[in-house]
């Protein structure tokens, strides 16, 4: 069996004092994509943020292969594990290409600028999102599918094998919602990349997880694959609602089905 990605032991992330997440245990698979559910204000842009160094634990570790991720500098860190946030905003006028050159980053310094490697990771990156005729173009004129294409060739550009993305479907219209799932999915399949994000689509998490982890108020409630982690009794319990769960007739992973008052009959 493949050692884990990220693996977390007794992690505590707290805010302000206040524990948002405490003790977890988990393991992050390698290769695979990891997808985190759960209502709004569970935990899940919170325990992202903690695996991705963002976030300093107030007890437990983080490791990034076996490493304590805290002990490493922070370049290093930035070679092997590229994050995302939500919603995340450019500077007026930044083209596509200097945005997508930004993820360059951990491999500059004093004695090594911009150099022919880091030319070919971007435009590396540019090609395997589809952007290279929007090089040119300002960030903010591009289309929501577009932009966030071209925030996932910055962290592309930074050529890590690990991918940390909170909810990179938000405001997207469904067309591009799946164009950019089907693009993660390429990368997860072509280049063997680690990729955990954060969806709220529990019907999308299902075709595109491998490994599907639900929360509630900061604890794991189940983890595994789709078939077994995304059952009626889970949905009621972690997001409060009454489902039923049938195959997807196209991908044959669980649909969820909710079942609202118009549906039930219920005035």
């Amino acid at each position: 069996m493949t050692d884990p990605a990220l693996t977390t032991r007794k992690l505590t992330l707290a805010y302000d004092g206040k524990p948002i997440i405490e003790g977890l245990d988990l393991a992050i698979p390698a290769g695979k994509i990891t997808v985190l559910v759960g209502p709004n204000g569970c935990g899940k842009s919170t325990l992202l943020k903690g695996l991705g160094r963002l976030l300093k634990p107030s007890h437990g570790i983080v490791y990034l292969d076996s490493t304590p991720i805290f002990k490493l500098p922070t370049k290093a860190v930035a070679k092997q594990l590229g994050l995302l946030p939500q919603g995340p905003t450019a500077p007026e006028g930044l083209t596509v290409r200097e945005l997508v050159a930004q993820g360059r980053y951990p491999y500059q310094s004093w004695l090594q600028q911009w150099s022919e490697e880091d030319e070919k990771e971007v435009e590396a990156a540019l090609s395997i999102t589809e952007l290279q005729e929007f090089a040119e173009r300002p960030v903010d004129s591009l289309s929501g599918g577009q932009r966030q294409r071209a925030w996932i060739a910055m962290i592309l550009a930074q050529n890590t094998q690990i991918l940390l993305l909170d909810e990179p479907t938000t405001f997207l219209d469904l067309a591009h919602q799946i164009e950019v799932l089907d693009l993660l999915y390429d990368l997860n399949q072509k280049e063997g990349r680690t990729i955990v994000m954060v969806l709220h689509e529990l019907n999308q998490a299902c075709r595109y997880g491998d490994h599907v982890i639900a929360m509630k108020a900061g604890d794991v409630c189940a983890q595994g694959v789709p078939r077994n982690v995304m059952t009626e009794s889970l949905v009621r319990d972690v997001f409060g609602l009454e489902c039923r769960i049938v195959d997807d007739p196209v991908a044959g992973t669980p649909l969820c089905i909710p079942m609202g008052r118009k549906v039930l009959g219920v005035v």
